[in-house]
C-alpha cells in the first residue's frame, strides 16, 4: 500500500527548500523530527478539503477498515466526537434534540452537547458496577427507546469502556434501526478490534459513525485518530463530514501525525492483522495467571488487547499496586482506588507481556480490601450542560458542594469519566464518592 502523506515529507525534507513558511524552526534540528514537520504548502493537500495526497491516504484507510468513509483527525477523539454530534444534530434538523447516552461518556462528549446545545438523556449503569463502565444491552435500550416520546437524534454508548467491557453493538444497532435513529460510538480504545479474527468494529457491527483514536492501540502519534462513517450511513453524513471537523479543528493540523496515520495504512496492509492475532493468543495464555485480581466482564464482552485488574482483591489499592510496578520499572494507563488499567499493543511483544506477568508474581497476595464505597444516587438536574458550562461559577469545596450544581467538568484523563456531570446537583454519595477519588473542590454554579 502506497504512503502518499509519507513519501511527500520525506522528499520536501531532502529538498533542501527554503523555507519561508511556517513553522518557525524551518526544519532546523531542535529535537531531532522538524525536517519532516510541515505546512499546507503546495502538494501538502489540505486536511478539510482533500483532494490530494491526504484524499489518498484517508481512502486507503476507508478501504481498510470497510467503511463508508475513514477520515483523519490530529486532535484525538475528542475532535471527532464533536463532529459527529455535530452531524447527528444537523441531520435531526431539531434545534431542541438531545442525546440518549450512556452514562460513561468521556468528557468531550459533555462539552460537545454544550457545544452543540443538545441535551442528555443519561442511561445509568446498575447500582454495582463502577462509574467507568455502563454496559448498555440491547433490551436495556429497547426499553429506554419505547418510553420516550420523542426519539433522540442519536444513541451514544462508550465501547470499549476504560475497564476493556464491551457492548453488544450489533445487537444495539438493530435496536436503533427499529427505532428509525442513530446509533453513535465512542471506539476511541477499539482501533484494533477491525483487525481480529472475528471483527469487532463498530462499522463492521452496524453503527452509523464511531471515533477511533488510532494512538491508542495502533502505531500513531498521540492525536491521531479516525472518523468511521457507516457505508449504510446516508450521504448526507459523508458529504458534512469534512465541514463538521473543520468546525472543531485547528486550522494548523500536525503533519507528523498525519504521516504516522499514513504510515499505518501501510503497517496494517503488511500482515498486521495476522502478527495481532497470533499476539492475543499468546498474551491471553500468558495473563490468564493473573485471575486472582482480573477484573471480571459484565456481560462476556471484553476486548482483548486491555489488563484491567482490581488489586484490592489481593489487599491493594490501584494506586499502592502501581507504585509496586513502578518500582519495577512497569508504567500503567491509569489506576484510581479500585482498578488499575495496562494496554498493551503488539508493539510491547510477548517478552514484555512475560515480564509484566513476572513482575506481578513477585507481589505478595494479602487480604482482600472491603469497599466502603456508598452506590451513587443518580443526580438530579437542574439545567442543561450547556447552561451550566456558561454559567457564571465559582469555585467551592467539596465539604461545601452539597445542594450546588456542578458548572464545569471536574475530572482530568485519565479517566476523563464524570460521577456528576454539568448541571446537576451535588447529592451526599456524589460528594463523597468524589471525595474518595481525590477531588477536593468544584466551580458550581454561582447562586
Amino acid at each position: 500500500m502506497k504512503t502518499p502523506i509519507c513519501d511527500f515529507i520525506n522528499e520536501y525534507a531532502k529538498s533542501d527548500a527554503l523555507r519561508l513558511h511556517m513553522p518557525g524552526h524551518k526544519g532546523k534540528s531542535q529535537l531531532g523530527f522538524e525536517a519532516l514537520d510541515i505546512t499546507e504548502i503546495t502538494g501538502a493537500d489540505s486536511l478539510y478539503h482533500a483532494d490530494g495526497i491526504i484524499k489518498e491516504s484517508e481512502e486507503n484507510a476507508t478501504l481498510l477498515f470497510e467503511s463508508g468513509a475513514t477520515l483523519y483527525s490530529t486532535e484525538g477523539s475528542s475532535h471527532v466526537i464533536r463532529a459527529m454530534l455535530y452531524l447527528a444534530k444537523l441531520y435531526s434538523g431539531e434545534n431542541d434534540g438531545y442525546v440518549l447516552a450512556g452514562r460513561n461518556a468521556h468528557s468531550s462528549f459533555i462539552s460537545a452537547c454544550a457545544l452543540c446545545d443538545l441535551d442528555v438523556e443519561w442511561i445509568f449503569p446498575k447500582s454495582e458496577d463502577s462509574y467507568l463502565s455502563c454496559v448498555i444491552t440491547p433490551e436495556i435500550l429497547e426499553n429506554a427507546l419505547s418510553r420516550v416520546d420523542k426519539k433522540p437524534v442519536c444513541v451514544y454508548v462508550t465501547s470499549p469502556d476504560y475497564l476493556g467491557n464491551m457492548c453488544d453493538i450489533e445487537g444495539l444497532s438493530l435496536v436503533c434501526q427499529k427505532h428509525n435513529t442513530l446509533l453513535v460510538v465512542d471506539n476511541a480504545h477499539g482501533a484494533y478490534l477491525k483487525f481480529l479474527e472475528n471483527d469487532m468494529h463498530p462499522i463492521s457491527l452496524g453503527a452509523t459513525m464511531c471515533a477511533d483514536s488510532a494512538h491508542k492501540t495502533l502505531p500513531v502519534l498521540t492525536g491521531g485518530a479516525y472518523l468511521h462513517i457507516s457505508k449504510a450511513a446516508p450521504d448526507f453524513f459523508k458529504e458534512n463530514a469534512k465541514s463538521a471537523l473543520s468546525l472543531f479543528g485547528s486550522t494548523s493540523p500536525s503533519y507528523l501525525t498525519l504521516a504516522s496515520l499514513d504510515n499505518a495504512n501501510k503497517y496494517i496492509a503488511e500482515g498486521f492483522p495476522k502478527r495481532l492475532n497470533e499476539f492475543i493468543k499468546e498474551m491471553t495464555a500468558l495473563t490468564s495467571g493473573l485471575s486472582k485480581c482480573a477484573l471480571s466482564s459484565l456481560n462476556g464482552l471484553r476486548e482483548p488487547l486491555k489488563i484491567a485488574l482490581q488489586p484490592t482483591k489481593i489487599g491493594y489499592s490501584g494506586g499502592d499496586f502501581a507504585a509496586l510496578l513502578e518500582k519495577q520499572g512497569i508504567i500503567c494507563e491509569f489506576y484510581d482506588s479500585d482498578f488499575l488499567v495496562l494496554m498493551p499493543s503488539y508493539e510491547n511483544g510477548i517478552d514484555e507481556i512475560k515480564t509484566l506477568c513476572d513482575a506481578i508474581s513477585k507481589i505478595e497476595v494479602k487480604d482482600e480490601l472491603q469497599s466502603r464505597d456508598v452506590p451513587l444516587e443518580k443526580p438530579i438536574k437542574k439545567m442543561s450542560v450547556r447552561q451550566a458550562m456558561f454559567a457564571p461559577c465559582e469555585r467551592v469545596l467539596a465539604s461545601e458542594a452539597l445542594g450546588r450544581v456542578l458548572a464545569r467538568s471536574c475530572v482530568s484523563c485519565p479517566p476523563a469519566v464524570s460521577l456528576i456531570v454539568c448541571g446537576e446537583e451535588f447529592n451526599e454519595s456524589a460528594v463523597a464518592l468524589c471525595k474518595k477519588y481525590g477531588f477536593e473542590s468544584f466551580l458550581v454554579v454561582k447562586k
